[in-house]
């Protein structure tokens, strides 16, 4: 199947999932409870909670709608399962803000567009990078569970469009939490960043889902991506490797601490050896980055390059002058067949890669 038919039937079929749901005895008291246990408009969780129906059962049809009215700090999200088609931005007026997905399963809530960096505005001018997000999360303390974030912008419906960045979600605020989420894309999929350049935000991952194939999980934030599953997606529009790339960091110079992966693993759709396990990001707007990413007892599927996982975006930022490093992975793609091509932490430098020391005081795990 092309790569193209792929990302937009798999969306396709992950809507199917929730929106077509039968007359099983189950599809039934779904229906009849479509928050499931989290209570609903006439039985709310808190005077604070708010829920999302795309056919009219709770306060609000759309995702942006619901953000716009739940001004302030420590609202809940409820979303019912549906196929949510619009772009959706949290401002960071709106702190403490939690999402659900109401059927606690993340195929099933799926919040979509395909806005790409080079889709035209209707004011003029392209998107861009930024502007292509279906998500953008501003707001310091934000939580989401079981839920999807997508972009279904493809390649081969565009063929003359150069800017293919189409993010899923970009992500800015402190103390921002995922779990059990899904996140879908191909070029620049998840925007792991922060507010400014100055400002370290600190984000985590946990059980989560995330593919793509250029780039697609980048940025400058502070980021540990803990029991999460990485997927690198097949290309029928390149001859050969490389196909992408599954990290582009940008960790500014002055932050410690960049990306964290820990007992996670990566796997492929494409042919082995055809993926790099990263690249630095160097951006214009910040010439003096250092990107950092620590990968550690990771499993690496076979379409990783073990024998060159890592490569430089440009030439003036190669990718040894960066903070890459890797600690106890295992699989095909992590053997260790050129050394030099390889930084491995000993054991005393990996006891400071961990999520207590890259989150700090910030206990994610603990929040319900």
């Amino acid at each position: 199947m092309p790569a193209s038919a792929g990302r937009r039937s798999f969306v396709v079929a992950s809507l199917g999932a929730a929106l077509a749901l039968g007359d099983s005895p189950q599809a039934g008291a779904r229906s009849r409870r479509p928050f499931g246990r989290y209570g609903s408009p006439s039985a709310r969780l808190t005077g604070r909670t708010l829920y999302v129906h795309p056919g009219g059962l709770g306060d609000h049809t759309t995702v942006q709608a619901a953000v716009d009215a739940a001004s302030g700090s420590g609202s809940t999200l409820v979303i019912a399962p549906g196929t949510y088609r619009e772009t959706v931005v949290l401002d960071a007026s709106r702190t403490e803000t939690t999402w659900l997905g109401a059927s606690e399963d993340p195929h099933d809530v799926v919040i979509v567009y395909d806005n790409a960096n080079g889709t035209p505005k209707p004011g003029g001018g392209t998107h861009g990078t930024s502007g292509s997000a279906t998500t953008t999360l501003q707001a310091d303390g934000f939580t989401a569970r079981h839920l999807t974030f997508a972009n279904d912008w493809l390649r081969a419906d565009h063929p003359g469009t150069t800017g293919t960045q189409a993010v899923a979600v970009k992500v800015q605020g402190d103390r921002s939490a995922f779990h059990h989420c899904r996140f879908l894309g191909h070029q620049d999929t998840l925007y792991a960043d922060s507010a400014a350049l100055g400002t370290f935000a600190r984000q985590y991952y946990a059980h989560c889902h995330v593919e793509g194939d250029v780039d697609f999980v980048f940025g400058r934030a502070t980021a540990v991506y803990e029991h999460c599953h990485f997927r690198t997606l097949p290309r029928t529009d390149l001859a050969g490797a490389p196909y992408g790339f599954v990290f582009a960091p940008s960790t500014a110079v002055a932050n410690p601490r960049g990306y964290l992966v820990t007992r996670s693993r990566v796997t492929s759709g494409a042919p082995d050896a055809h993926y790099k396990l990263a690249r630095p990001w160097v951006p214009g707007s910040d010439p003096t980055a250092r990107p950092m990413l620590t990968v550690r007892e990771t499993r690496l599927g076979a379409g990783i390059d073990a024998v060159a996982p890592y490569t430089d975006m440009a030439s003036g930022h190669p990718w040894r002058d960066q903070r890459f490093a890797e600690y106890r992975n295992t699989g095909p793609g992590a053997l260790v067949t050129v050394p030099d091509n390889r930084p491995q932490l000993t054991r005393e430098q990996a006891g400071s890669h961990t999520r207590r020391t890259y989150l700090g005081d910030w206990r994610p795990e603990c929040r319900t």
